[in-house]
């Protein structure tokens, strides 16, 4: 498609007319409902005190991520001899007081799994009796600092992957009822190969379902509240751990988000095109936050060696300055706001599992709705439309634009949706890290509060499938610009996007 014919912006509906449409459309991410489902914030990469990179207690972490309305929330502290021997259950117990002390907040004991032969991972379990237990054991056995199983190779992929089968073992024989696998900031060191990600995929499609499309640590980037250098941390070079058909310009972050997103045609495309779900989100990895007031205290070099446990920082007065990481607590500047049939942590979990998410950065839009429809059937995010070939299939887009003010102070401007389409093309090659069937469909402007667009494909032959994204415009191109130091303050480049939504043909 030419850039004039990408430049046709659809205005809609007026703005009378749109918030008549949006009136019986979905709830606002905050928490609310109405329609098919609750929309709920949250957050499933966070750090504590129990880390040995981190700070905060876990009431500290749920005060904040309150303030900036988190509905669902999951601690994931680092695996650690430290942590393994001495963490486990203090973390199970401090997490069982803040339950019942914040029953609002939908609160998991989970972990950040090293992958063995690869990097970071979220753990969270459902309904798992003895839990602190099972994470215990999967940390003794699996995770690469205890173990020492960090290189990349043949053998230690596949403890990885019996791991995964460690988890269906628990699952099969009762001691919990599923588990979700996210992994983290795939393309900061560049140590997850395009076969992993299949390979885990494939074993545990209901256990490991995606990865963060943009990571944490987005104030890394910002020159007046952090070091001005890059988001995400996303400052390295290919190592001797990383896949080496990784192009140097995968280790930058786009917008805020992974590389592995954010490039049209790339490798989360290329996991679409076969026809499978692979979900992102979009988490803060919280361990010292922006402009935050509370630091940690001053302690012996051995204080989490010999605990398992930093001290409890304290809010001395003045902002933090150049902390180790600039993070924000959650759903602060990063949230996932996931579609639950109720608000309970296992409703959270389906909804994640199955792809029913989108995400955002810096409050760029209030409520994001995205609905495909065809005569006897809808779906929306992570779901399947089946029709008949010749069918016309629709395309509804309902954006809620931002009202109020975000943590910088300033209230966001939506300038573009994309609507991307891709082809479904079918199994492929494990190391495949690209399909050219993929492009922006159609462009649209919201121009008021409430915006609605629509965009209908006629005579449908072939399956496909349907994603959004959305900018501020701040960096003026079409496509998201590599993030570099200097000019990679995330408040001044705030995308959103969802999960896709596929159209299958018969």
């Amino acid at each position: 498609m030419s850039e004039v014919a990408r430049r046709r912006f659809l205005q809609g509906a007026s703005a009378l007319g749109a918030a008549g449409v949006l009136g019986t459309g979905r709830a606002s991410a905050h928490g609310s409902s109405s329609g098919r489902y609750h929309w709920l914030s949250g957050d499933h990469h966070t750090h504590t005190q129990y880390s040995y990179d981190g700070m905060y207690t876990i009431e500290q972490q749920i005060r904040g991520a309150l303030r900036h309305g988190t509905d669902w929330l999951v601690i994931t502290d680092h695996g650690h001899a430290s942590h393994e021997a001495h963490s486990v259950e203090a973390t199970a117990a401090d997490i069982k007081r803040a339950q019942r002390k914040f029953p609002q907040l939908l609160l998991w004991h989970g972990m950040e799994w090293n992958v063995p032969g690869a990097e970071h991972a979220t753990l969270f379990l459902e309904d798992c009796h003895d839990e602190a237990g099972v994470l215990r054991d999967f940390e003794r056995q699996f995770d690469w600092r205890l173990n020492g199983q960090e290189a990349s190779n043949p053998a230690n992929e596949k403890k990885a992957l019996d791991a995964i089968r460690f988890l269906q073992t628990k699952i099969r024989n009762g001691t919990m009822k599923s588990a979700l696998v996210f992994v983290n900031h795939p393309m900061r060191n560049g140590r997850v190969a395009p076969h992993e990600l299949r390979n885990m995929r494939d074993l545990a499609p209901d256990i490991v379902v995606g990865m963060e499309g943009a990571p944490g640590a987005q104030g890394d980037g910002d020159p007046l509240r952090g070091p001005g250098g890059h988001r995400g941390g996303y400052a390295n070079s290919p190592g001797s751990n990383s896949y080496p058909a990784y192009p140097v310009e995968a280790y930058k972050t786009y917008g805020g988000f992974d590389w592995m997103t954010a490039k049209v045609g790339g490798v989360w495309d290329s996991l679409l095109a076969e026809g499978l779900g692979w979900w992102i989100t979009s988490n803060s990895d919280s361990h010292f936050n922006s402009r935050d007031t509370v630091v940690r205290v001053p302690e012996p070099g051995n204080q989490f060696d010999l605990t398992g446990k930093h001290l409890d920082p304290l809010d001395v007065g003045p902002p933090q300055v150049l902390p180790p990481y600039v993070d924000f607590y959650p759903c602060e500047f990063s949230r996932t706001v996931v579609g639950t049939s109720r608000r309970t942590r296992g409703a959270v979990m389906e909804g994640l599992r199955a792809g029913r998410a989108w995400v955002s950065h810096g409050g760029l839009v209030d409520d994001l709705q995205f609905d495909v429809y065809a005569s006897g059937g809808t779906a929306t995010l992570g779901e399947r439309l089946r029709v008949r070939r010749g069918s016309e299939v629709t395309v509804l887009v309902k954006a809620r634009l931002a009202t109020r003010p975000n943590s910088a102070g300033f209230i966001p401007r939506l300038r573009r949706l994309d609507l991307i389409k891709g082809a479904v093309t079918g199994r492929t090659s494990s190391e495949t890290l690209s399909t050219p069937h993929v492009k922006v469909e159609r462009s649209y402007e919201p121009r008021w509060h409430y915006a609605v667009f629509t965009h209908t494909f006629r005579n449908v032959r072939e399956p496909f499938y349907l994603r959004l994204r959305g900018t501020d415009g701040n960096r003026g191109a079409f496509e998201p610009q590599a993030d570099t130091p200097g000019a990679a303050n995330p408040w001044e480049d705030l995308w959103c996007y969802t999960n896709p939504i596929f159209v299958e043909v018969r």
